[in-house]
């Protein structure tokens, strides 16, 4: 898998680097009050990308922040709600745990008769 990322990292480099040697002309960008501007092609792009990306980056970064904090809140809040028990104590009845599908129960025995007396 490692190979694999390698991989695409080099080819998503070389094909920055073959738009960068295609479109290496300048820019002019005309800016408020009268100032003009001029950039490399892929200066610009390079910048408007990270323009758009790190904003979305610092929101997942602050959303992933947050539900962490919130997780640890939690784990926290349910440890505190565990009896702690010392050792060598008795932690007192525990609850069975639920019986599998058993046989059924046997059928009763009939009662025992006493023997039949004969008489000559």
């Amino acid at each position: 898998m490692q190979f694999l990322k390698i991989l695409f990292w080099c080819l998503i480099s070389f094909a920055a680097a073959i738009f960068t040697y295609g479109n290496w002309s300048w820019v002019t960008i005309n800016l408020w009050g009268g100032l003009v501007a001029e950039v490399n092609l892929p200066f610009m792009m390079l910048f408007m990308f990270l323009a758009g990306v790190i904003p979305t980056w610092l929101y997942y970064r602050t959303i992933r922040w947050r539900l962490t904090q919130r997780l640890t809140t939690a784990e926290r809040i349910i440890a505190d709600l565990k009896p702690v028990v010392p050792m060598g104590a008795d932690p007192g009845p525990t609850l069975a745990a639920p019986v599998a599908a058993t046989a059924p129960p046997a059928p009763p025995e009939p009662p025992k008769q006493p023997p039949l007396e004969l008489t000559p």
